[in-house]
This record gives C-alpha cells, sequence and structure tokens, in this order.
C-alpha cells in the first residue's frame, strides 16, 4: 500500500480545478480563501507569491511551484508592490502590459476540509518546490510538459492537461517530504521516510479493518511494542491506535461518499462487528450518523 498515494486519493473531492494565465508587466492576482489547497506553477517568466498576513515574499522562477495546502488567502504579482486585482477565473487574463511576459498555471485542489489528515495539517502555510535541475526529476519533467501543453495549443491538451495536474499533487508532496526528511526530527517526512513507522502505516492502510493491537504492529516490524509506539508516536504525532482509529473513520467517510454499500458492509469493512458499534463511533467523530452524512452528500 502507497501511503502517501492512499492519503491524497482519500482526501480528493473531485477534479482539480486549473486556470493558464498568460500576463505582461506589471501585473497582480488577488486569490480568495479556498476550501482546497491551491496552488501555482511559473512556467515561463518569473513572480512573486505574497502570502497574507505579513509573512515574506516568495521569488518564484521558471518551473517553481507552490501549494498553500489550506487555501489562505494571497496574491500572486510581478513585484510584491505592484497593484492587485481580483483573480476571475471565468477571465483569466488581466490587463495586458508592456513588461516581461509570465505564463503560469493557478489552480485549487478539491480536498476534504471536515476531517484533514495530519499528512496535509502539519505542512506550513506555503509549500515552495524551487526548479532544481539536481533533484525531484519526475515532477520537474511533469511541470515541463504541461508548459509545453500550455502554450502549444496541441490536439489533446484538453485530456492532457488534467491528468498531468491531478498528478501534481502527489508529485509536490512528494518533492516537500523528501527535501524535509530528518530521522531525528518527528512528522510526516520521518513517517514516510522511518522504516518501521513506513511498513506500520502501509499496513493499516492496507487492512484497515484488521484486529490490529500495538503488539501487532510492532511484531511486524520487528521491534518492542514499547519502541514502536515511541517511534510511531514521534513521528506521525499520535499513538498507532489512535490513528488507526482516525484512518477507519477517514475511509469509512469516502465510502458512504463514494459508493452505496450497506452501512452494514461499510463497518465490516473498518473493522467493526455491528452496525451499531459503528454507527456510534461514526458520530462521535462526525457530530452525525453515517446515513445523515450520506445523504447530505447525495445530490437532491
Amino acid at each position: 500500500m502507497d501511503v502517501l498515494a492512499d492519503v491524497v486519493s482519500v482526501l480528493r473531492t473531485g477534479p482539480a480545478a486549473s486556470a493558464r494565465t498568460d500576463v505582461r508587466g506589471p501585473w497582480g492576482l488577488r486569490f480568495s480563501h479556498s476550501f482546497g489547497a491551491s496552488f501555482h506553477l511559473v512556467l515561463q517568466g518569473t513572480a512573486w507569491l505574497l502570502p497574507s498576513g505579513g509573512a515574506a515574499p516568495v521569488a518564484m522562477g521558471p518551473g517553481d511551484v507552490v501549494l498553500l495546502p489550506r487555501g489562505l488567502e494571497h496574491a500572486i504579482a510581478d513585484h510584491p508592490d505592484s497593484p492587485l486585482v481580483d483573480f476571475d477565473p471565468e477571465n483569466v487574463v488581466p490587463a495586458q502590459g508592456e513588461g516581461a511576459r509570465a505564463l503560469l498555471l493557478c489552480g485549487t485542489y478539491r480536498l476534504d476540509r471536515e476531517r484533514p489528515h495530519p499528512m496535509l495539517s502539519k505542512l506550513p502555510d506555503v509549500v515552495h518546490v524551487p526548479a532544481d535541475p539536481g533533484r525531484h526529476r519526475t515532477l520537474h519533467t511533469t511541470i515541463g510538459i504541461l508548459g509545453e501543453e500550455l502554450d502549444g495549443n496541441r490536439p489533446g491538451a484538453a485530456a492532457v492537461v488534467p491528468a498531468l495536474v491531478d498528478a501534481l499533487l502527489v508529485l509536490i508532496l512528494r518533492a516537500w517530504f523528501e527535501d524535509h526528511g530528518c530521522p531525528t526530527e518527528s512528522g510526516w517526512s520521518r513517517a514516510l521516510t522511518d522504516p518501521a513507522v513506513a511498513r506500520s502505516l502501509e499496513l493499516i492502510h492496507d487492512r484497515p479493518g484488521a484486529a490490529w493491537t500495538v503488539a501487532d504492529l510492532a511484531g511486524d516490524v520487528g521491534l518492542s511494542r514499547a519502541a514502536f509506539a515511541r517511534r510511531f508516536t514521534e513521528a506521525v504525532g499520535e499513538p498507532p491506535l489512535t490513528y488507526l482509529s482516525r484512518w477507519r473513520m477517514t475511509t469509512a467517510a469516502r465510502m458512504l461518499r463514494d459508493h452505496d454499500q450497506p452501512l452494514a458492509t461499510v463497518a465490516k469493512e473498518i473493522g467493526y462487528t455491528s452496525e451499531f458499534a459503528f454507527a456510534k463511533a461514526f458520530k462521535r467523530d462526525f457530530g452525525i450518523p453515517p446515513g445523515t452524512y450520506r445523504k447530505q452528500l447525495t445530490p437532491a
């Protein structure tokens, strides 16, 4: 089981929305708060990301990508002092100046905000992956192909671009965790690279309905119960069985959202012996019974 891919798949609630933006300076675009995760690619030229709250501007060059996991209000411009206009996805080309050209791809990933996963909730407000020729070749190759497709108006681009944008979220996160991984620090960078913790997460994600105990997981990764519990908690931020309960409920929410199986089937899939026990646990976490949760997601 690929934990990173599984987490992203569960949290995604729909396809990404993106817009090609071709501008000449001076220009500046203001983005309101998004309920997903905002992203920007600089395909040609340069730009400045201007976070809200007085955070320092981020200089961006060709091939750079930024992800704002919490979709906070922000702006992007050719210069920190350039005047800003509200970004309109229906009219993505602002007034053209006579300065340098920039080609951008701006968009949003639709993510479940009701139950954020700690992998994403622990990320900084701005994730910046600069174009480094020596690192993250798959990510930067994908960005390069996106640039060619968006700037070339070639047949089939309408099918190619959405697929590449969808893949980009995992590539950005993978690059960030690889750049910030440290075996002596806590966090998901460590969780995905520590062999024992990563293996235990794979087991949980592969079989969330199994009757896991801390001793079972510890034995499968070759550690004592105490040593495993300590390493897992330090890396993930919560004890193994707490994470297991969280992931079971997250998996249940996805099943209720994406499928129409009976509640008893959902309960069994995530490790509950009865529909009643599952419904009680689900209501404790989400505040409403699973049947009500499903009805709220069903179009009228």
